[in-house]
């Protein structure tokens, strides 16, 4: 059986709190698992009914994000970008994060497998 993960990756560079990061991950994962569970329930029944694995990694910057993205979308892979509302840190529409998947780990390891954990 495949299995399936959320891979989550936050900017670095920012100098985001530790609390600020947690909540950016928690915006990128609920708001690409409800992207999933809309346009691929399978895969999203998949990941939820077996320990709903979650990956959190570093970003360097944003030009590091937007190779990444330009992956997904070559793949055609389901992701959702987190924009900061700007209300304790940050400038307003900053882009902290990206949530992917559920998708399984095979397919998304090639493109951030080589990344580091948070």
């Amino acid at each position: 059986m495949e299995e399936f993960k959320q891979v989550i990756l936050i900017r670095t560079d920012l100098k985001m709190g530790t609390g600020k990061k947690c909540v950016q991950s928690c915006h990128a994962s609920l708001s690409a698992s409800d992207l999933v569970r809309v346009q691929n329930k399978n895969a999203w029944k998949m990941w939820k009914n077996t320990g709903q694995k979650k990956v959190v990694i570093k970003l360097k910057d944003l030009e590091e994000m937007k190779e990444i993205i330009k992956k997904l979308e070559l793949n055609k892979i389901l992701y959702f970008i987190v924009k900061d509302a700007g209300l304790t840190q940050l400038t307003p529409g900053t882009t902290t994060a990206i949530g992917i998947g559920p998708i399984e780990s095979t397919k998304i390891d090639k493109i951030t497998g080589d990344l580091k954990l948070l």
